[in-house]
């Protein structure tokens, strides 16, 4: 079964434009990325790389023109995708745009465009050309944290100090931040993370 045309919807302030691509792509690629911070943690000798947020989905893939057994201008096109970099005016920037491919779908923005001419009619007029294309993912606030399975704690609560533990182990597990430590030193005046006691009551802060 032959897979269906590769397609580009614009989403326009005045309404949404759908450009099929003239050729699917021969390949594409995802990048995702993820990033880290180090924190000094009390007691440790060598810091604790801990999560800081992600960073958003490229998709890259080169889209091919040919028009030269029409003899028709291929620009006029390549030209149909590179409108989606001009801002609308209503909008104040760019538009959303999504690539829908067989069981891609990606929801962002035409973040750049390289243009190749390869074939040209003897008046000039090109009519081979590729298009390279790069897409930045867009999701919005409230889209991002119905997305994440968050635990940490959402009220204030005790916690009684067992043998061993650290302030740091304490905020791993109730924060899933090590780092986020000294919210627990703060709110019980400990000076010294060091000097916990077992058996101490600690009230866990609630993260705003």
């Amino acid at each position: 079964m032959a897979l269906s045309k590769a397609k580009i919807i614009i989403y326009r302030s005045k309404g949404q434009e759908t450009i099929e691509v003239m050729f699917n792509p021969s390949e594409y690629a995802l990048e995702t990325s993820n990033q880290f911070a180090d924190s000094e943690i009390p007691g440790l000798q060598t810091p604790l790389a801990h999560y800081t947020g992600g960073s958003e989905s490229k998709l890259t893939m080169d889209l091919f023109f040919d028009t030269y057994e029409s003899g028709e201008d291929v620009r006029k096109h390549t030209l149909k995708i590179l409108t989606a970099m001009e801002i609308d005016s209503d909008l104040h920037a760019p538009p959303e745009v999504r690539f829908i491919w067989g069981s891609l779908d990606f929801k962002g923005n035409l973040e750049s465009a390289s243009q190749r001419y390869t074939m040209f009619l003897e008046s000039g007029v090109p009519v081979r050309a590729t298009l390279g294309v790069s897409f930045t993912s867009t999701q919005t606030m409230m889209e991002q944290f119905q997305e994440i399975p968050r635990q940490s704690a959402d009220r204030t609560k005790q916690k009684t100090v067992k043998q061993g533990d650290q302030l740091w182990m304490l905020a791993a597990d109730e924060y899933e931040d090590p780092a986020a430590w000294r919210h627990i030193a703060e709110a019980n005046g400990i000076d010294n993370p060091r000097d916990l006691t077992a058996g101490r009551k600690l009230t866990i802060p609630r993260l705003e």
